[in-house]
C-alpha cells in the first residue's frame, strides 16, 4: 500500500497529533459541491482525537483550494494528492497507507457524519474488545440535504444477502493490515468486497442508531457505472458463495441475490438457488415472475432500440 507516486501536502500536518486515536480518510475527485459540508461534519465531531486524511484524487475543480483552506485552519487535517487519478479504492489505499490511528474509517465528499458518530462507534469498540468492526444505521438525503429515507443495517451474518454494513462504520487498524486494504480492481463494490473478506476473520458489532447522512443525487452514479457495479457485485458474490458449506444459506443467498438487481438479470444465480432448494420459490412466485418480465422487457427494448 505504498504511495510513493503521491504528493503529501503538509499544510497543517506538521502540527498534527503524532498518534491520533482515529484516522478518517476522505477520498475526493472533483467533489467541490458538497466538500465543505463533508469536511465540517468531521471537524465538528464530539470525539476530537482524530486525523482527517484528505486524498485529492486528481481533481480539476475547486477541490484543492477547499482542502488547503481547511488544512490551514485545522492541524488535524492532512492532504495527499494522487497524480494521476487512482479511482476510489486506490485513493482509499493511499489514505490508509498514511494513517497513524489505531481505528480507521472513511467518508465521502458528498456525505455528512452526524456529530456523535465517531464517539458512539469508538465507544462500541471499546465496550466490545472481541469485535474489530462497529457499524450503524444511517439516513438518506437528497441533493438539498433533505432526509428522504432511512436505512437500517443488518448483522454481518446477512452479508451474503446484500451489503448490510452501511455507510457509518469504524474498524481497527488490524483489519486494514490483514485485508491489505481495498481491491483496486473492484471500483464500485470495493466496500462490499472488503466487508465480505472481513467477515471471514473478524467480529462485527451493530449499533441500532442513526449516525450518518448518505446523499443520493444525480451525479452520484451514472447508468453505465451502475451496470458495471451490479456485474462486479455478482462476481464477488459468486466467489463467496462457492465456498459456503451451508446448503440452505447458499441457496437462500443465490435466490435473494438473483432477484436483487434491476440491471443485471443474474439468472444463473436464481436458477442455481432454486435447484438447491425448490421450496424457496414458495412465497416468491410473484417476485420471480416480475423479475423475469422486467429483464425480458429490458432485453427486448435494447434489441429493438
Amino acid at each position: 500500500m505504498a504511495y510513493s507516486d503521491c504528493n503529501d501536502d503538509r499544510a497543517g500536518s506538521d502540527r498534527a497529533p503524532i498518534s491520533p486515536r482515529v484516522s478518517v480518510v476522505l477520498p475526493v475527485h472533483n467533489g467541490a459541491d458538497y466538500l465543505d459540508a463533508s469536511i465540517n461534519s468531521i471537524r465538528e465531531q464530539t470525539f476530537g482525537d482524530i486525523e482527517l486524511i484528505c486524498v485529492d484524487d486528481g481533481s480539476t475543480d475547486d477541490t484543492p483550494a477547499i482542502l488547503r483552506r481547511h488544512a490551514l485552519d485545522d492541524r488535524r487535517i492532512r492532504i495527499i494528492t494522487n497524480s494521476p487519478n487512482k479511482g476510489l479504492p486506490g485513493a482509499l489505499n493511499t489514505g490508509f497507507a498514511a494513517a497513524r490511528g489505531a481505528l480507521h474509517t472513511w467518508t465521502s465528499d458528498d456525505n455528512i457524519a452526524r456529530p456523535h458518530m465517531l464517539a458512539r462507534l469508538v465507544a462500541a469498540l471499546d465496550a466490545h474488545p472481541e469485535a474489530a468492526i462497529a457499524h450503524a444505521d444511517f439516513s438518506i438525503i437528497d441533493a438539498a440535504g433533505c432526509i428522504t429515507g432511512f436505512q437500517k443495517v443488518g448483522p454481518a451474518s446477512d452479508l451474503l444477502l446484500g451489503n448490510r454494513i452501511g455507510a457509518a462504520f469504524l474498524y481497527r487498524a488490524d483489519v486494514t493490515e490483514a485485508l491489505a486494504g481495498y481491491d483496486e480492481a473492484l471500483f464500485g463494490v470495493e466496500d462490499y468486497d472488503f466487508w465480505l473478506r472481513a467477515a471471514r476473520r473478524f467480529r462485527f458489532v451493530t449499533l441500532d442508531e442513526d449516525l450518518y447522512l448518505y446523499r443520493r443525487h444525480e451525479a452520484s452514479l451514472t447508468d453505465r457505472r451502475a451496470a458495471r457495479i451490479h456485474r462486479l457485485g455478482a462476481q464477488i458474490l459468486r466467489r463467496e458463495l462457492a465456498v459456503v458449506k451451508d446448503r440452505k444459506l447458499r441457496a437462500r443467498a443465490l435466490v435473494e441475490q438473483g432477484l436483487a438487481s434491476r440491471i443485471d438479470p443474474r439468472l444463473d444465480m436464481l436458477v442455481q438457488g432454486l435447484v438447491l432448494a425448490p421450496g424457496l420459490a414458495r412465497g416468491r412466485i410473484t417476485r420471480i415472475l416480475r423479475h423475469l418480465a422486467h429483464h425480458f422487457v429490458r432485453a427486448l427494448t435494447r434489441r429493438t432500440g
